[in-house]
């Protein structure tokens, strides 16, 4: 018998054999269903328009599922047609209303095509799982639309009369979008996103907010996702890193406008400060069109540079508090020979591409102006007040982590550091060694201690510290490189000194043996599971591929950000797994103007259709049944006492 007592709270929700029976039997049934179909997504970098298309088209899924079941009916156009509408129903409605085409017949048709492709996605699920999915003032309508046997010709003038009545009323709109929202809310059971929701693109403010309100979602933190996540405990390196990413991507929007950082400062600063500079090294790159708050480019210019100062000024700061990140080689504005204008890394002198640095003190390069220092502190509480993006962080606390397991998957943005050896390199922190998924545990410890610690605690400035090594340093899971060459970037025109050199672990990964010890070390067996990685675009122009080790390694970082498409020649991909099979979707470029059905090619077969039972979910479902038998054997030997 399991222990007494938590039978007797199992008991308290099933309180009788009859409740408890039944629940076997409900969680038995379900165990036999087809698994959910999981997408996995990854560097989406800010581009909300093609992430919602993405994630409301379920990647080109419920266009197939419209040609599977009206290929043969209706024309490709009128396909087009309604796949547009359950991707965005009230456009559709619109569109349809403009063109003099919302009319009863066409309403009637709609919703009929509408339940025939609900019916499609639903079958892997329970009805209840089903209705529980349902708008509530729609759910006993969609119910029985689902269900409708057409063979009974007794229901025939019941079903009409649902249709009629709700033309009638004048609420077949609102049920058209009710069941587009649900065909979009069905077809994709599970969603992970494999880190790097910020910067370069436009508004991952609007990628929050669609993810906090999808029913099932997992993420793990790229080293975008931690910068943003350490500038709202108040890191000040985190927070100037930040805003100059935005800047030199002309991201002003989702500063001011979706999270209300006040900018103001910065900019009078800057073009107080650099007045008679043209800032040329700091043009932003023009992407995108700002809406909400457009910047002169020479303006933004001014302020990238002031901010990016501002930066390696605080970054020195945070290297010599902490020898043991072994950074010292980044005090780079310790090497730079003000007067000469040049600057020395590892023993070699470079002339730089600018020398004009009118807030740095030759004498005490990393030591900010007082006016640096006041607008530093206007910026920190900005980020601290922030309501908005304290919704959106918390979220990501909530639903993320370094890593995570998943029916035999393993999960993680970056990489897990390595030497060239093969064997996992070791992090020295705080007197002790960490490597491996010790390493990832740790330091997930330390980046909750950097945001839910009270401020003042002396423990939380070493975890906000770690916050932005994490970001850039060489033994960081989520950087896996030697360095980051934004000063070389900015300063010298020789782009091999720039070079940053990844982590032996994205050359060691490509062999099977490599991925068996990683799979072995986070628990996951060699048969059948996989890592799933990004971070790294894939550069299929060049004819690489996202599969490797033999089908053990997936990188599905394809260019989601338009500032890698041209590195990578396709617009990213979404690595699908159902019941049957993994497949990859191949993008392109998005184009609001026009459908764009991705690439789908399957990857990996199983050798049988994956049940519920197969699956995590499923396990713990299986320990469910056995405590509630336990329960049932309890009730019948008088152990405990049934109720009503």
């Amino acid at each position: 018998m399991r222990d007494l007592a938590y039978l007797k709270l199992l008991s308290r929700e099933y309180p009788s054999v009859k409740t408890a029976s039944s629940e076997i039997i409900n969680l038995t049934a379900i165990q036999g269903l087809p698994k959910g179909t999981e997408y996995f997504f990854s560097d989406l970098h800010g581009e909300y328009e093609a992430f919602v298309h993405l994630l409301r088209s379920a990647s080109g899924v419920i266009r197939e599922k419209i040609r599977d079941t009206f290929g043969h009916i209706i024309s490709e156009e009128e396909q087009e047609e309604l796949a547009n509408l359950i991707y965005y129903p009230e456009r559709g409605l619109d569109r349809a209303r403009a063109a003099g085409q919302l009319t009863d017949d066409w309403k009637r048709i709609t919703i009929y095509r509408l339940v025939q492709i609900c019916r499609v996605v639903s079958t892997k699920y329970t009805r209840s799982k089903v209705r529980k999915k349902m708008p509530a003032e729609f759910a006993y309508i969609i119910d029985e639309l689902l269900h409708v046997d057409y063979r009974d010709s007794n229901k025939d003038v019941y079903y009409s009369e649902i249709l009629h009545s709700m033309i009638e009323i004048g609420v077949a709109d609102k049920f058209i979008v009710a069941l587009c929202e649900l065909i979009q809310n069905l077809t994709i059971d599970r969603l992970h996103i494999i880190g790097d929701i910020f910067d370069r693109g436009p508004r991952a403010d609007i990628i929050m907010n669609e993810l906090m309100n999808f029913h099932d979602v997992d993420i793990q933190w790229g080293n975008h996702d931690i910068s943003w996540m350490g500038a709202a405990t108040g890191n000040p390196a985190c927070i100037c890193n930040v805003v100059r990413i935005a800047i030199s991507y002309n991201s002003f929007d989702v500063l001011e406008d979706g999270y209300g950082i006040n900018l103001r400062p910065l900019s009078m600063f800057a073009a107080r400060t650099y007045q008679n500079d043209g800032c040329r090294r700091f043009l932003p790159k023009i992407l995108d069109e700002n809406i909400y708050d457009a910047v002169d480019p020479g303006l933004a210019a001014k302020m990238h540079k002031a901010i990016a100062v501002i930066q390696f000024k605080v970054e020195g700061q945070i290297i010599k508090r902490h020898p043991e990140y072994g950074m010292e080689d980044r005090l780079l504005l310790e090497q730079v020979d003000y007067e000469r204008g040049t600057v020395k890394i590892k023993g070699k002198e470079y002339p730089m591409l600018d020398t004009y640095f009118p807030t740095v003190d030759p004498k005490d390069p990393l030591k900010l102006t007082k006016e640096e220092e006041e607008l530093l502190h206007v910026l920190t509480f900005s980020f601290l007040h922030s309501e908005v993006l304290h919704s959106h962080i918390r979220f990501l606390y909530s639903h993320g982590s370094l890593y995570t397991t998943c029916n035999s998957n393993l999960l993680y943005h970056g990489c897990i550091p390595m030497r060239e050896d093969g064997s996992f390199a070791e992090m020295a922190i705080g007197g002790k060694k960490y490597s491996g998924r010790g390493l990832m545990d740790y330091l997930e410890g330390q980046i909750k201690k950097a945001y839910f610690l009270p401020a003042g605690d002396p423990e939380k400035e070493n975890a906000s510290d770690l916050m932005w090594y994490l970001w850039c340093g060489a033994a960081s899971p989520v950087f896996g490189k030697d360095k980051m060459a934004a000063f070389e970037h900015y300063f010298i025109e020789d782009k091999s000194v720039g070079k940053e050199t990844l982590n032996p672990y994205y050359r060691l990964s490509l062999d099977e043996a490599c991925c068996d010890r990683i799979l072995e070390e986070f628990g996951l067996p060699k048969e059948g599971s996989h890592i799933i990685n990004g971070h790294v675009p894939v550069k299929i122009k060049d004819g690489e591929k996202p599969v490797k080790a033999g089908g053990k390694l997936y990188i599905i970082d394809g260019g989601l950000s338009k500032a890698y498409q041209k590195t990578t020649g396709i617009a990213g991909y979404t690595l699908i797994y159902n019941s049957n099979h993994l497949a990859l979707a191949e993008h392109m470029a998005f184009d609001p103007s026009r459908e764009s059905t991705p690439k789908v090619h399957i990857t990996e077969t199983l050798k049988n259709r994956m049940r519920v039972a197969d699956t995590d979910l499923g396990q713990e479902m299986a320990e469910r049944i056995g405590d509630l038998k336990e329960l049932v054997a309890a009730y019948r030997a008088g152990v405990l006492k049934e109720k009503g």
